[in-house]
């Protein structure tokens, strides 16, 4: 859709019925609607993609269109993003199936081998008529460039195609792994987002059905990611000696995490009503429940409760975490807890901690604690 200079128009793209968010083109001139639309809850803007963005609901459609009235344009098709879809010939299919067999004898899990061979896809299609063994590190990165130049992928995006292309090159190549030292995007220093106590309170008692809220409970009681919870059998609750068993959680580590006497309570309560023969949380076919309905357990949960729209499943794991250390919990126990190989990956959360005059004495009170002024200076 082409807008006149003259008359520019925002654009609404319709989003997915199961899409999270409401994506809109405000052009750069409209910069009063620009900072009306940056004034409603839960708005964000995508940098590579030079869109905004809302939480999707009806609610809100109506809202914008309120808000904008004849200036707001619906467009059928999705927003601008993401890389086109193709079919790959026979001498990209034999890459590929090359590359997966290599990361299934390797142990790579399910979705870090779907990952990759998205990626490679493209890759492959890219170079399709060289030699794969004779790319430098220098075309390599130019791929690279042009992804980000062309589609304008993520920084996120960006390592995880350079994580599937030096798979592909040291694992299923067997070439030198210090040949391929691909220049990276600067690391983030975002700050994970994080819920308060009673945003937590009112999310993980929100449901009535017994086995979502012992999921929701779960999450945050012991930290767990949504996968670890998936993969939790009845077994692993250990309650003689007040720990949880994670079983091959992320890097195949096995670990213990804490068993609240609550969260145990709740589960007891939940055992004797579902019965769970092997895995903790069975789905209808009595196989292991999915990551998409606990993802819709939550969304209806922050939704009914009017919490943080950005929040994840994820978040309650981070909430764990932050929580823990602004009780003064020792580093290395939340380490533990969360799995993580390094304290360097924990220290991320005491930049979470809020700073207030409750947690941190300003050196300005204790200036002037300290010294005495003669008021006959002031009058």
């Amino acid at each position: 859709m082409m807008e006149s200079s003259k008359n520019p128009v925002i654009v609404l793209y319709t989003p997915r019925a199961n899409a999270g968010r409401i994506k809109l083109k405000i052009p750069y001139e409209m910069k009063a609607e620009r900072e009306a639309f940056k004034k409603l809850n839960g708005t964000f803007y995508h940098y590579n993609q030079k869109l905004w963005s809302i939480v999707n609901t009806a609610e809100n459609v109506k809202h914008l269109k309120r808000l904008f009235g004849t200036k707001l344009k619906m467009q059928a098709t999705e927003a601008p993003s993401g890389m086109p879809s193709f079919d790959p010939s026979k001498k990209i299919q034999k890459e590929l199936d090359r590359n997966q067999q290599k990361m299934v004898l390797k142990g790579f899990s399910p979705a870090t081998i779907r990952n990759y061979q998205h990626n490679l896809l493209h890759f492959f299609r890219y170079f399709e008529t060289a030699e794969l063994r004779s790319i430098s590190k220098e075309q390599i990165e130019g791929y690279v460039f042009y992804l980000i130049s062309k589609h304008r992928i993520s920084e996120q995006k960006q390592n995880l195609v350079i994580n599937a292309i030096k798979c592909y090159y040291e694992h299923t190549l067997e070439m030198p792994r210090e040949y391929y030292n691909i220049t990276r995007p600067k690391k983030s220093k975002d700050l994970p987002n994080v819920l308060s106590i009673e945003e937590v309170m009112q999310i993980i008692n929100h449901p009535t059905n017994l086995k979502h809220k012992a999921i929701l409970h779960i999450i945050y009681g012991a930290g767990l990611r949504v996968g670890e919870v998936l993969r939790l059998r009845v077994k692993d609750i250990r309650s003689d000696d007040g720990y949880i068993f994670i079983k091959d959680s992320k890097g195949k580590r096995d670990r213990h995490t804490v068993l609240s006497p609550v969260l145990l309570a709740l589960l007891r309560e939940y055992y004797k009503q579902f019965k769970p023969a092997y895995w903790l949380f069975e789905g209808q076919d009595g196989g292991q429940y999915s990551s998409k309905s606990i993802q819709c357990i939550f969304r209806s949960a922050v939704k009914a409760t009017n919490t943080n729209p950005w929040s994840t499943p994820h978040t309650l794991r981070h909430s764990f975490a932050t929580h823990l250390m602004e009780r003064g919990v020792n580093i290395r126990y939340i380490q533990s807890a969360l799995g993580h190989a390094s304290t360097k990956t924990t220290e991320v959360y005491t930049r979470v901690i809020g700073i207030n005059n409750k947690t941190l004495k300003s050196p300005l009170d204790t200036l002037y604690e300290s010294v005495t002024f003669d008021k006959s200076q002031n009058t």
